[in-house]
């Protein structure tokens, strides 16, 4: 068994409408999924990717409108990062980014690779990371967009960044259980003296590294807009699945069990820091209910749902990505 790289990352949001926009007439993104929580029906989950919304290409929200501002702080995912194809890319997003009044920093070399780190419209903390010089899982393939040219275009999640105060806990979670990797180590942009420590899983490289940084110096995090709510990391199929699920009761670990999300299988486990981790497997995938070529163009509901659909959709405000 072998986790594969970054599924996906979920994140809150408090305006689908608004996050739609930003996602995809800023970013360049494709709406894939149009969907709800399906543990809270009456809220959004809205899924941007690829052309296609591969696995690794995911970053997904949940719409909670009364949410509050996040307090930011330690023990939480506290930066997703998206490949671009390369160094140049990030010359172009600057740019973008600086058209848009996009909050953003200049580049800055992090792990020998190029960055941008940028915030959208409610504070969430992202970063462009470039490809130019990857060697590992491969991304996937831009949605095209007339004023964002394929070869500038995102490919997909780039490493993820947890902040924690108990380092050597989630590290054996990620080594032990998960199988991951020491691939190195680098200075953090805080002031604080402790080095950014990566692990990598599969075949490596920016689709598939998890950046740890040691804060106990930081009050632990209060989640709310602009915060992430989980990472998951890929699995090949259900029978892997069910073989984690295994391995997972074997070390004793509190999992959720198998959960059936439609378009992919699942199980969430709590990391001892507090953040919680997901496995979910690459498909089926998200032209299971809606041809490709009109992804995320009405709302997708999963089969035991669908008998309650016009209540539903009573509940939400219609929402729509071109």
């Amino acid at each position: 068994m072998q986790l594969l790289g970054l599924h996906h990352v979920s994140a809150i949001t408090t305006s689908a409408k608004e996050n739609v926009h930003f996602y995809t007439k800023i970013m360049g993104m494709r709406l894939v999924k149009k969907t709800v929580n399906q543990d809270e029906p009456s809220m959004y989950h809205l899924f941007y990717g690829d052309e296609v919304g591969n696995p690794g290409t995911e970053l997904t929200f949940f719409e909670i409108p009364p949410a509050g501002r996040t307090h930011e702080g330690t023990n939480s995912i506290t930066t997703t990062s998206l490949r671009v194809p390369s160094d140049e890319a990030l010359v172009f997003w600057q740019k973008r980014f600086s058209k848009y009044d996009v909050e953003h920093e200049e580049i800055k070399v992090r792990f020998g690779r190029q960055t941008v780190r940028f915030r959208d419209f409610e504070n969430q903390r992202l970063m462009l990371v470039s490809d130019e010089h990857n060697v590992g899982v491969a991304g996937g393939r831009p949605f095209e967009r007339d004023d964002i040219p394929v070869e500038f275009g995102i490919v997909g999640l780039g490493p993820i960044y947890l902040t924690v105060q108990k380092p050597e806990a989630t590290s054996a979670l990620l080594t032990e259980i998960f199988g991951l990797h020491y691939v190195g180590d680098y200075p953090s942009d805080s002031e604080t003296n402790e080095n950014i420590v990566v692990y990598a899983m599969g075949e490596g490289g920016t689709g598939a590294e998890v950046h740890i940084e040691k804060r106990d110096d930081l009050p632990r995090e209060r989640p709310g807009r602009g915060s992430v709510h989980h990472v998951a990391f890929r699995v090949a199929n259900e029978e892997e699945m069910y073989a984690w699920i295994d391995r997972l009761d074997a070390e004793g670990k509190q999992h959720s069990g198998f959960v059936d999300r439609f378009y992919f299988k699942s199980v969430y486990i709590p990391d001892p820091n507090g953040i919680l981790i997901e496995l979910a497997t690459d498909g089926p995938g998200f032209a299971t209910d809606e041809d490709v070529e009109h992804l995320g163009e009405t709302l997708a509901l999963p089969p035991f749902l669908e008998a309650h659909r016009e209540d539903i959709e009573a509940d939400l405000e219609p929402i729509e990505a071109k």
